[in-house]
């Protein structure tokens, strides 16, 4: 399985550096169109290759990805840790009811209904 998962991250990194040689003309990104700058006065703008943008906005969007899916199963987790503290809580209380059930009587029978893991 370690050596399918080498020959996948060697076939990607190959990919992701052929698409990086067959992209490298020099772009310009700017943040405000033309007339809007001449409106405002000022605008931010960098050259950069064309994969360099590709490469930024995929990882933004598997970022952008990754919170939107950690912010929408919030619900399973807050379920999640409310059963298990629900399964704790009962727990200790099927403890504490075993312990006064035989609490005058043979440690050998609390031992035989404990249950086994």
């Amino acid at each position: 399985m370690r050596y399918i998962r080498y020959a996948f991250m060697a076939a990607l990194a190959i990919m992701l550096v052929t698409v990086a040689v067959a992209n490298r003309t020099m772009t310009e990104l700017n943040l405000l169109p033309a007339e809007l700058e001449n409106l405002i006065g000022f605008n931010l703008g960098i050259v950069t290759p064309v994969f360099a943008v590709f490469f930024v906005g995929t990882i933004f969007g598997v970022l952008v990805g990754f919170v939107w899916e950690w912010l929408r199963e919030y619900k399973h987790r807050a379920e999640v840790t409310r059963k298990s503290r629900e399964l704790r809580r009962a727990e200790r209380e099927i403890s504490k009811l075993k312990a006064d059930k035989y609490k005058d009587k043979d440690d050998v029978l609390a031992l035989l209904d404990e249950p086994t893991a």
